[in-house]
């Protein structure tokens, strides 16, 4: 694939971006666009390599090594190499109903298990994947493909970030009547909201998707909560199949010392409130805002760093976010080898930011809050911290165990934790009556998707647990084949 010696000719490259001073300064996204003849030369590195790890899609140690959709990695990379733009665009959206998405905001575990990077830097499939669907876009090669036919079935579908988007697209090919759910003023779900507008562009990006969808003959209800504005047991009725991508949206808390202090946040309610108010040119009654503020985010994560990007741009004083594990390796360690996920060390786009600005990473490692500190008017003024170090208990277990002596108090008028998420939702699984896993996720076989509630599937986080957008979509996608196998009795989805 490629060009037979470009891995050994040729240099990664990455495009050029906005300095951080300056896209500072707005919500819009920062990559500038890369000539082609520099794209072609980056598919030119794709190696001839007999077994691409690629595009496995394999879980090791716990992380998604190769791409979870499957992406068809090594094909397209030759066609862009050979200036083949529209059949490598055919080529991708055989696998990525949406690689636009996945083409800004995936951590790409294609790239970790690239075999070029057992001794060089990978190829730059991510990049290489948001170019080719972009020239679609460009060139007008993408446009809506209504099913020629429909079989008469209606599916509902609960929830619209990527795992329902997938399902809905792929049950729609299929000929079903689909029509989405969604409990926001906008759908999207994940994707509208949870990822700030600089990183995922909503009207410019989201909303053009969702056009072609609506075109396609896909139905999508906002504003509508499935268990509290419509019965869940009216959907179970009116429709043939339910399928559930509700995610898992239930935050992980700290309770601590001075919780109930004002001024104390989950990353979520921020970082909604925020894109909210972009979109509607104006913030809401209930917009938090991090100007003039000494922030300090809880946790670590791409929601750690969407919440450090946007306190900056907020006009924040100072920010700091603390980080509970050690600081990663600058390369490789000896028990995280190719082709895991490479935990090494790097600054994301929200803490490059934060050090142009303030000269320094933000991120302080093997550090935990032990209680916030607030004011005579039951605002957070400040959190106490101190360095952990991890050791094992009586069990065998890896537990932080505080270091006295190394006491801190770290200023702050705006705190949001940004720890992970425990699963889903629970009142609409009680109402459906659905079981579910040790871990309150719903109940359902990796692979079939079925619930203990016949015609009644699950996918993505609600299923899962905290994922990937990219494994949301393999989920979607496996869910729809799976649905329409049993309305059907058999299936062409892939």
């Amino acid at each position: 694939m490629g060009k037979p010696t470009g891995f050994i000719e040729y240099l990664r490259e990455l495009p050029s971006e906005l300095e951080p001073l300056n896209r500072i300064r707005n919500w819009d996204e920062f990559h500038l666009p890369m000539p082609e003849d520099r794209l072609r030369t980056q598919g030119a590195r794709c190696m001839d390599c007999g077994t691409p790890f690629c595009h496995t899609g394999t879980m090791i140690s716990g992380m998604a090594s190769g791409c979870p959709i499957n992406n068809l990695i090594p094909e397209w990379n030759d066609l862009v190499y050979r200036g083949l733009w529209q059949e490598a665009l055919d080529r991708l959206h055989k696998t990525n109903n949406f690689p636009e998405f996945t083409g800004r905001v995936c951590p790409a575990p294609c790239e970790g298990s690239c075999v070029l990077g057992i001794h060089n830097p990978p190829v730059t499939i991510k990049n290489i994947e948001y170019s080719i669907v972009e020239k679609g876009w460009e060139n007008g090669w993408i446009t809506a493909d209504p099913p020629p036919k429909r079989t008469g079935k209606n599916v509902a579908i609960i929830g619209s970030g990527p795992a329902g988007l997938a399902a809905a697209a792929q049950l729609n090919r299929a000929g079903h009547w689909i029509t989405v759910y969604e409990r926001a003023d906008r759908p999207g779900g994940l994707l509208m909201y949870g990822i700030p507008n600089m990183k995922l562009d909503k009207e410019q990006v989201v909303l053009r998707r969702l056009g072609i969808l609506e075109q396609e003959g896909v139905k999508f209800i906002c504003n509508t909560e499935v268990g509290k504005d419509i019965p869940a047991e009216t959907l179970l009725k009116e429709y043939d199949a339910v399928v559930l991508c509700t995610g898992a949206t239930k935050p992980r808390d700290l309770p601590i010392e001075g919780r109930p202090l004002k001024g104390i946040h989950f990353a979520m309610e921020f970082l909604t409130d925020n894109t909210k108010a972009v979109l509607d040119r104006q913030p809401g009654d209930s917009f938090i805002s991090a100007a003039g503020k000494d922030v300090v985010i809880i946790g670590g994560g791409d929601t750690g760093t969407d919440c450090v990007g946007t306190s900056i741009r907020h006009g924040c004083t100072q920010v700091v976010q603390l980080e509970i594990m050690p600081k990663p390796p600058s390369e490789r360690a000896a028990d995280n080898p190719w082709p895991e996920w490479p935990k090494v060390y790097k600054m994301d786009y929200g803490q490059e930011e934060a050090a142009a600005l303030y000269g320094h990473d933000p991120r302080a490692y093997l550090t935990t809050a032990t209680h916030f500190e607030g004011d005579a008017d039951g605002n957070v003024k400040a959190v106490h911290v101190v360095d952990v170090q991890w050791e094992r208990n009586e069990k065998g277990q890896f537990i932080p165990k505080q270091i006295p002596g190394t006491e801190q108090v770290i200023p702050a008028q705006l705190v949001l934790l940004a720890m992970g998420f425990l699963g889903p939702e629970q009142p609409l699984l009680d109402a459906l009556g659905l079981d579910r896993d040790p871990r309150s996720n719903v109940k359902a076989e990796y692979g079939s998707y079925a619930t203990s509630i016949p015609g009644v599937f699950a996918a993505g986080d609600c299923r899962r647990g905290q994922s990937l957008v990219v494994w949301a979509m393999n989920e979607g996608r496996g869910v729809a084949r799976e649905c329409d196998r049993y309305l059907m009795g058999a299936t062409d989805l892939p």
